[in-house]
């Protein structure tokens, strides 16, 4: 019996795992990336919100709380070409289940289509692997299809739950 192995390395593979971080420089987030990181959403956000305080209040649960944070950023010739924010869940609602969540994720528009999206999800998801999480869950706006095509391509499927909101 013969098997096929995959080669990862192979640059012409659409596949997520095809290593684009090897190719980017991907690494942890620290402190001094909150400029980076509010120049990047601006960008990509529509109404130029300032988002400063929630990225620094991001930055801080992930450097001081307990909460197990996986947040890296990836450099081209050493320009900031983007980020991503994640953290490890251990449960929710009573279940037991090693998960995480993707908060956030922002490439600059100068890097966009250079494969910055997929060698920060790649590396995310072997850091996440190593910490034995079986499944990563994000939410994505119904008519962002940009977003949900990369997404598509990086593995990830619609999950079996609905969100529910109640304006009070």
């Amino acid at each position: 019996m013969s098997t096929v192995e995959t080669d990862f390395s192979d640059p012409s593979g659409d596949d997520i795992e095809a290593l684009a971080r090897d190719r980017i420089p991907v690494r942890s987030m620290t402190e001094n990336d909150l400029p980076h990181i509010v120049a990047i959403d601006r960008k990509l956000d529509t109404a130029r919100r300032d988002r400063t305080a929630y990225y620094r209040r991001k930055l801080s649960e992930m450097l001081t709380e307990s909460g197990v944070r996986v947040s890296l950023v990836a450099e081209i010739d050493g320009q900031f070409a983007g980020f991503v924010m994640a953290r490890v869940d251990y449960g929710d609602y009573g279940r037991t289940a090693p998960s995480a969540v993707l908060d956030t994720i922002g490439v600059s528009p100068a890097f966009q289509h250079r494969r910055v999206g997929a060698a920060l999800v790649s590396q995310l998801l072997l850091n996440l692997r190593s910490l034995n999480v079986e499944t990563v869950y994000t939410r994505v706006g119904w008519n962002d299809f940009d977003l949900l095509a990369f997404l598509e391509r990086s593995g990830f499927s619609p999950a079996q739950r609905l969100s529910f909101h109640r304006p009070l």
